[in-house]
């Protein structure tokens, strides 16, 4: 449980600042660079490798903390938790469409390690990438926020870009022995291992 709940973590950051860019137009630079790292760390041997530290998801294990101990007050977040985790498992049944994401973060690696990962040609580019790709997929995932910055292309392409981000943790939640039933079900243990994480 140690382990799932760190991609657990790394889900729900990303999904809060996809919340933060839909409502204000703006993400917290680091969060925002913890998440799309992750998205180029394909083959890293352990969730602590893939978001860099533990201490890069204090953020998401202190949204763990408080959903798991009912203090969570933003609805909308554990919807977008669910409709991540729902589209991670037809994604994944889609070896096609598996290989033409991964292709096109490869193609996008060099510009993230010169420009960094969360460069705004880089996540116009993984914007795309989801849009091509994920974002035809059901259940479809509907972010609701400021119709004004919903209304801006850039914004646009960043929310998809991290939403690439979540369905990346989702993929490695899964991947780490996590299951739906996990988070509707298991909330003791599961905020049992995000204090140890946090402590």
């Amino acid at each position: 449980m140690s382990t799932r709940v760190l991609a657990l973590a790394g889900l729900v950051q990303a999904l809060a600042q996809v919340r933060r860019v839909a409502d204000t137009g703006q993400a917290n630079a680091a969060i925002l660079t913890t998440a799309m790292d992750s998205v180029f760390r394909i083959d890293a041997p352990s969730p602590i490798a893939v978001y860099g530290s533990v201490e890069a998801l204090h953020p998401g294990l202190a949204l763990l903390r408080d959903y798991f101990g009912s203090t969570q007050r933003d609805e909308q977040l554990p919807r977008l938790v669910l409709a991540v985790m729902q589209l991670e498992r037809r994604f994944v049944r889609d070896a096609d469409m598996g290989r033409r994401v991964q292709a096109g973060i490869r193609a996008q690696s060099g510009n993230a390690e010169r420009l960094g990962s969360s460069h705004p040609d880089v996540m116009s580019s993984l914007g795309s990438l989801y849009a091509e790709t994920l974002s035809h997929l059901r259940p479809r995932v509907l972010v609701q926020g400021n119709p004004h910055y919903l209304g801006q292309a850039t914004v646009v392409a960043e929310v998809r870009a991290i939403l690439l981000a979540a369905v990346r943790s989702a993929v490695l939640w899964r991947q780490c022995g996590g299951s739906l039933w996990d988070f509707l079900l298991r909330r003791r243990e599961l905020l049992s291992a995000v204090k140890d994480h946090l402590a």
